[in-house]
């Protein structure tokens, strides 16, 4: 048995995850019936969602408590990025939206609450970073964890001794080595989760809606491959690809089958781990970039609106358009504090155009039935995303002291 495990913790991740995405496909479609294999599944995603708040709690405690000078500039240069990479998303699906105009066909209404303005969704973001702490870690609210550990950090970098912060440093390490564990469950969770969806849905979400899912797919992948590479190209004056590729091997292919940034925090830190990035830095940054780098729900925003739209007959001028891409992006960032993320902030955007609420959430409805393949795409772009500016970020600095990148 310990033969077996020292084989199975030796081979790749990558390797071991391409495995297990193939055996969950081959079960999904000879054997559908077996719906015990998506208890792997469930188990790898519960396991990371259940760790992931007690790591951003206790990291960003420690780090702060601990942390060194020099770390602001490289907050203030990935907030930038973030902003930055999700205004652009926003942007670009407002042009292939005009390009290549899509319509919906709609049917029922579909009942749900979505909220009705940027000042709902901003009060229910504030109303979360004052949630009792406890409250926050129980219900994976990383917007009030994020907000109580960087104060409970600060508080503790002035008063703490050194032995106590060493012990911080210690239950970090510990979390830390914890999530590793949970990370080697990745091939059985992957092909589990693969399995759910091989076997519950069909082809048809190809047909009816095929031609908006291929415009939010085709957004998703200029931002993936071309706009956010570019940024990285710019910033660094490097061919970003390496950073990029191995950001979506490692971080994206997990956060396309868990679809969930916030099970993807505890991998994205293991990478930022593997590129050697300061610890006091991305422990901070990657829930950050879970909160606000929304590249994906500012695409499906904008697309998803406009389609509703067009299919309304409701011809959309320039200046909407603009001011489309900042509520995408303002709303996109806001999107972790609303229930049910990005989806549910199109009636918002839809009332910019002018289309009304019941024709909004009978778009919602399409979003779900298509949410298979677009929160998939939508989670691996947001997520692989943290870590690329969150690596170009601190590479920037690096190029300031002469140091060498490691790509």
């Amino acid at each position: 048995m310990k033969k077996f495990f020292g084989f199975y913790t030796k081979t790749p991740l990558i390797l071991r995850i391409a495995i297990g995405l193939v055996i969950g496909i081959c079960l999904g479609l000879w054997v559908p019936e077996a719906g015990f294999v998506t208890v792997f599944g469930d188990i790898f995603v519960g396991a990371l969602k259940a760790i992931a708040p007690i790591l951003v709690f206790v990291l960003v405690v420690a780090s702060l408590a601990s942390a060194g000078k020099g770390i602001g500039n490289r907050f203030k240069s990935v907030i930038f990025f973030y902003m930055l990479s999700t205004f652009l998303a926003a942007v670009i699906a407002v042009v292939l939206s005009f390009i290549f105009r899509t319509t919906i066909p709609l049917a029922q209404a579909v009942e749900q609450t979505a909220p009705t303005g940027l000042g709902e969704v901003f009060r229910t973001l504030m109303g979360n970073m004052v949630m009792n702490p406890v409250s926050a870690l129980i219900n994976a609210n990383y917007v009030g964890i994020l907000t109580w550990s960087i104060i409970l950090g600060l508080a503790l970098r002035i008063v703490a001794g050194e032995k106590t912060k060493e012990v911080l440093t210690d239950i970090s390490n510990a979390v830390s080595r914890s999530v590793a564990w949970v990370i080697q469950l990745a091939p059985f969770g992957i092909m589990g989760l693969v399995y759910s969806s091989v076997s519950e849905y069909g082809l048809e979400i190809f047909t009816d809606y095929g031609k908006v899912l291929a415009v939010l797919v085709g957004c998703m992948i200029l931002m993936a491959l071309v706009i956010d590479p570019l940024i990285v190209a710019l910033a660094l004056k490097k061919n970003p690809y390496p950073l990029v590729f191995k950001c979506f091997k490692e971080s994206g292919v997990t956060a396309f089958f868990t679809r969930s940034s916030a099970a993807n925090i505890p991998v994205n830190m293991n990478l930022c781990e593997k590129l050697g990035l300061d610890k006091e830095y991305y422990s901070v940054s990657i829930p950050l970039g879970a909160t606000i780098n929304m590249d994906g729900a500012a695409i499906t925003i904008t697309v998803m609106s406009l389609a509703a739209a067009f299919s309304q007959g409701i011809e959309v001028n320039i200046f909407l358009a603009i001011l489309l891409s900042f509520v995408a992006t303002l709303g996109a960032c806001g999107a972790s504090g609303v229930a049910g993320g990005s989806l549910l902030l199109i009636p918002m955007a839809c009332s910019l155009l002018g289309v009304g609420q019941d024709i909004a959430m009978q778009v919602v409805g399409v979003g779900f039935i298509i949410g298979v393949i677009q929160d998939s795409l939508e989670t691996a772009i947001n997520s692989s995303g943290d870590v690329i500016f969150c690596a170009t970020a601190e590479f920037r600095e690096w190029q300031k002291q002469g140091k060498e990148l490691p790509f």
